[in-house]
């Protein structure tokens, strides 16, 4: 089991640089947790391209749903005092402590590409490791 952020979730569904390092990560760890925040960022991030008119509505509603099938049983409430702890000692912002929180209660890493998330918190977080060649 693994915590994902929003953008590695992103990263599967949008075809970028890293879609390939996501796409081995969920064949070595199928078991992805997230806070429930996840599907409040993944919406904006849609938005967002919808907005560009990069597809369709239909289309973002159709990743929006795979997504969803993907995290479900998946999904956390997170602790709001732990939340805020890491918000104090911290530079990053209540989003992202979220993921921090939740691999900390669950005693497992977060995966994010962040490089602000890993300095600040280089003992719970870790990169997207490299697909083999």
């Amino acid at each position: 089991m693994i915590v994902v952020d929003t953008n590695v979730v992103a990263y599967l569904y949008l075809p970028g640089e890293y879609t390939r390092n996501v796409e081995h990560l969920l064949a070595e760890d199928p078991d992805w947790s997230v806070p429930i925040l996840w599907r409040s960022e993944f919406r904006s991030i849609l938005a967002g391209y919808l907005r560009r008119q990069s597809f369709s509505f239909d289309f973002a509603c159709e990743l929006l749903a795979e997504a969803e099938h993907l995290l479900m049983g998946g999904e956390h409430e997170v602790d709001s005092r732990l939340v805020m702890r890491l918000v104090r000692d911290s530079n990053c912002s209540a989003y992202d402590c979220e993921f921090v929180a939740l691999a900390m209660s669950l005693g497992v890493k977060l995966v994010t590409m962040d490089a602000k998330l890993r300095r600040g918190f280089p003992e719970v977080t870790t990169s997207l490791p490299n697909p083999p060649e």
